[in-house]
């Protein structure tokens, strides 16, 4: 289905009046009457075995239990293991979930293409720069990449997106007028320096540049940044049962860059203009698709921002409301986005004000010009 967004049919910004965590909601029990018979003859058997049932989450695992009259089949609950708070998925690596998370921005030029590491991100954030063109901000936590990049310089959006996640934010550079707006959210970063950056012969300045992220979690405890795990990005959750099909996404970021992700039965693959964008290994014999599990729409409005001194870029209000899109599945659900202040978390809700639930996967996550459009 095609659709262009309606932006005169926009819903309200509804922040929920409760704190968002589902109700409890007991369940009448109906007893087979072969059950109550059985537990009836348990009760008064002098050899039957004592039985005790856990209830939990799943996953499930069905176990018998003999007494001296039938037998039972009851269920036993095998506990998940812990989840990132990145992406709402179960760890794989659950002893390196109590860590900081490691943000690196990244070149997004024709001549930086195809990156490297946004396979094995956790997330990436997308937004626009100049020259009508896109960069993204890749999310390590309870993984690492000792090839990421291209990496290239920040931009006054960037903190509002990893401060309220407590990362250490790595850039080639920046304006020391943006350098003050990092400060000023009291964002932990640092540019290129010789060790978790180094630059390639095999491209040219200024997309050379890349990161490894073991040496930066060095690099930050030797300058004794915080190292504090995350909170949940979102809540995560399912989606409704009849949420809309969208399996072909299209954004029109500018004139010039369009974008596209197609769901292919398992995860989003990524186009622009037309051909497929890639992601490659560091030895150059794996290049592959770019595929994320989940893309998540935030409208933001687009300015332009400067300081008393340097260029002109633009930036996007991440404080306040505005529309939000959650893609998964093959399928999207429509709400709003709400937050006060740019420490705080996004919040997203639905038309009624109700908690919009993200399902677990890597999500890519696009602040996008409320003056463009996404299509579906």
């Amino acid at each position: 289905m095609l659709r262009r967004r309606d932006r005169g049919s926009l819903p309200g910004a509804k922040l929920p009046n409760r704190c968002p965590i589902k109700g409890f909601y007991p369940m009448k029990r109906l007893i087979p009457l072969s059950l109550a018979l059985t537990l009836l003859l348990v009760a008064c058997g002098s050899d039957a075995e004592e039985t005790t049932t856990t209830s939990t989450t799943t996953p499930v695992v069905a176990t018998t239990i003999t007494t001296t009259s039938t037998s039972i089949t009851t269920t036993t609950t095998r506990d998940p293991g812990p989840t990132s708070p990145v992406t709402g998925l179960e760890s794989a690596n659950p002893d390196l979930l109590d860590r900081r998370v490691v943000a690196i921005k990244i070149d997004n030029h024709p001549d930086a293409r195809p990156q490297s590491g946004l396979e094995t991100a956790a997330a990436v954030y997308e937004l626009p720069v100049e020259a009508s063109l896109t960069r993204f901000i890749a999310l390590f936590h309870d993984q690492d990449g000792q090839y990421v990049g291209p990496n290239r310089s920040g931009r006054p959006t960037d903190p509002t997106l990893v401060a309220p996640i407590g990362a250490t934010f790595v850039i080639s550079g920046a304006q020391p007028w943006v350098q003050g707006v990092l400060n000023k959210y009291d964002v932990s970063w640092f540019g290129e320096i010789r060790g978790p950056s180094f630059r390639v012969s095999t491209r040219r300045a200024p997309h050379n540049l890349y990161v490894n992220t073991e040496l930066v979690r060095a690099e930050a405890d030797r300058r004794e940044f915080d190292d504090v795990p995350p909170p949940d990005m979102f809540t995560w959750g399912e989606f409704p049962a009849d949420a809309e099909e969208a399996t072909e996404i299209l954004f029109d970021w500018s004139s010039s860059t369009k974008v596209t992700w197609t769901w292919n039965g398992s995860g989003y693959e990524r186009s622009t203009g037309g051909t497929t964008q890639d992601w490659i290994s560091q030895d150059g014999e794996t290049q592959e698709p770019i595929e994320m599990d989940t893309l998540i729409v935030l409208y933001a409005r687009q300015y332009t921002a400067s300081g008393s001194t340097g260029s002109a870029v633009p930036a996007l209000e991440t404080v306040g409301t505005g529309l939000a899109q959650v893609f998964a599945g093959g399928r999207v659900v429509e709400g709003t986005w709400t937050r006060a202040s740019a420490d705080e978390l996004f919040v997203l809700t639905t038309e009624d004000g109700s908690i919009l639930e993200v399902p677990p996967g890597r999500p890519w996550i696009n602040i996008f010009p409320d003056n463009r459009t996404v299509t579906w």
